[in-house]
């Protein structure tokens, strides 16, 4: 659900828009971990995911932006689902590898989707070496290395932690824009990057000091049997 909500969300909103909507995730996950979890928000998380929700608006929305109800939806749709992601990953704690539980989910989910797809869109009319490229790149370095990493993440960390890792999406495009691209930064972008880096270092400062449970193990024991 979460990749073909982000991607409807890309078609049909400035890439600011859906990055400031899609950054209301770290807040959800902090109130779905109290839900779910039974973790009471340490305190401060609550105001350090809306400042983090703040600094993107800062550094990638453009006032003369168009908005699309349908996207929107999408976009916020898209945050709460990868949140409730998030939480269950730890909430189930899955008794395989992660390796198998990455290649798992990413398999099923694109099962799902499969059969959408080819109902919507169709299937490749043509498909270029150029095309080809884009998709073993999406799919091995942009989902298969992506989630690989964060699945692993969210065994080390808490939830929330985790989520607030997710604010460098964003940046890290805006930064790749201004050293590759030459592209400039204004003064406004320059103070949502600050906001960011110091919503993630107060976010892991707070959420890290909660002692966490590794969630994957690679040796054999009486949670990785089934």
């Amino acid at each position: 659900m979460f990749q073909a909500l982000l991607f409807i969300a890309a078609y049909r909103l400035p890439g600011g828009v859906a990055a400031t909507a899609g950054a209301i995730q770290p807040l959800l996950v902090v109130l779905l971990s109290w839900l779910i979890l039974q973790q009471r928000p340490a305190r401060g998380s609550i105001l350090v995911a809306i400042a983090g929700f703040f600094g993107i608006g800062l550094l990638v929305l453009d006032p003369t932006a168009q908005l699309d109800t349908l996207g929107i939806l999408a976009a916020l749709a898209g945050a709460a689902t990868m949140g409730l992601g998030t939480v269950l990953v730890k909430r189930w704690r899955p008794p395989v590898s992660l390796l198998v539980f990455t290649a798992w989910q990413l398999t099923v989910g694109g099962a799902l989707l499969l059969p959408i797809a080819l109902v919507i869109e169709g299937p490749f009319t043509t498909l270029t070496k150029t095309n080809l490229q884009g998709l073993l790149y999406l799919g091995l370095v942009g989902t298969g290395l992506a989630y690989l990493l964060w699945f692993r993440g969210i065994g080390k960390l808490s939830a929330p932690a985790v989520s607030y890792l997710g604010l460098l999406s964003p940046v890290m495009a805006t930064l790749l824009g201004f050293f590759w691209l030459h592209q400039t930064l204004t003064p406004i972008q320059l103070c949502g990057i600050a906001i960011i880096f110091t919503t993630i270092l107060v976010g892991q400062k707070i959420m890290t000091s909660r002692p966490t449970q590794l969630l994957f193990k690679t040796q054999s024991g009486p949670e990785t049997k089934s």
